[in-house]
């Protein structure tokens, strides 16, 4: 299996997990407003990791994103773990939250334009920028 295809099963895997939590949204809507805000981003982000499916390179932002993003996730919800804010069962979605991040970030794309842009130039040299004639009307 590829990187790309790979990274396109962890995308689509993502995604549906993320996507999963809109029926959470619906339960805690009246009970936890907070926690149905937050399922609200997870759903959204869901559907944009499906779409991301098709094109892994042009979305590497959004992959960036959803692995910073669940290590930023991650760390609080550990702190209150370890503080007590939350029950320490909490730690399995610390552990999955950083598993989804380091495997995200272990198959993003890398950077072509740096590659293209190094490739076509020698090295040290700017790209002339080349004259467009426009049309007189």
């Amino acid at each position: 299996m590829t990187r790309e295809r790979a990274l396109q099963v962890v995308l689509g895997f993502v995604g549906l997990i993320f996507l999963a939590s809109v029926y959470p949204l619906v339960a805690f809507v009246r009970q936890a407003p907070d926690l149905s805000m937050m399922f609200s981003l997870y759903v959204t982000l869901g559907i944009f990791l499906l779409l991301a499916i098709r094109n892994p390179s042009g979305s590497r932002t959004l992959i960036a994103f959803t692995a910073w993003s669940s290590f930023a996730h991650a760390a609080v919800m550990g702190l209150q773990a370890f503080r007590n804010m939350v029950a320490r069962v909490e730690l399995v979605g610390v552990a999955v939250l950083v598993v989804i991040g380091v495997v995200l970030i272990a198959l993003a794309p890398a950077k072509r334009v740096a590659a293209q842009t190094s490739a076509t130039t020698p090295a040290g040299k700017l790209p002339v920028p080349s004259k467009q004639t426009v049309p007189s009307a």
